[in-house]
């Protein structure tokens, strides 16, 4: 992600429409077990993500993430609703909340991505239960066009994370 955000001149779009990422990361499984979001930062990778979006950020790039999200939550956006300000936010990042009933009628992609100035999308896939399974690069103007539409669309419907509360 390190050379792909530093491609970006303008903006850096994320859009994810997942209910679970990544269970069994440490941070996660120390907030189930009743661990405090301030004591989460020792234990992730989240002083390194803070440094990374803030230094992209300081060079004039905006980051904006859009969570497409089902209500009640699952325990894993639950987690990520509490650690947003830790994290995305503490590095500059814009996020916004939608949940799913309010996103029925948009056009979405099949899975989550990145996208770079409007142009270049960074593909991230998952498995099943939410871990890693890769990305796939792509320049592709089509895409390209589908994905800042995409995101635009579930931007403008979205709820600011300081106004958004879990369901």
């Amino acid at each position: 992600m390190i050379e792909l955000f530093g491609q970006a001149q303008h903006s850096v779009t994320h859009l994810e429409m997942r209910d679970t990422y990544g269970t069994g990361e440490p941070d996660f499984q120390a907030w189930l077990a009743g661990s405090a979001v301030e004591q989460l930062e020792a234990l992730g990778n989240m002083d390194s993500w803070v440094k990374l979006i803030s230094s992209n950020v300081s060079r004039g790039v905006v980051f904006r993430r859009a969570r497409v999200v089902s209500e009640p939550h699952s325990d894993y956006i639950a987690f990520e609703h509490a650690v947003t300000g830790y994290s995305n936010i503490a590095g500059g990042e814009l996020v916004r909340w939608l949940s799913r009933p309010k996103a029925r009628d948009l056009a979405l992609p099949g899975c989550d991505f990145w996208q770079i100035d409007d142009g270049k999308i960074c593909w991230v896939f998952q498995t099943g239960d939410g871990e890693p399974a890769g990305f796939e690069l792509s320049d592709d103007p089509a895409e390209a066009k589908l994905c800042a539409a995409a995101f635009e669309a579930v931007w403008e419907r979205g709820i600011d994370h300081a106004e958004y509360k879990p369901a």
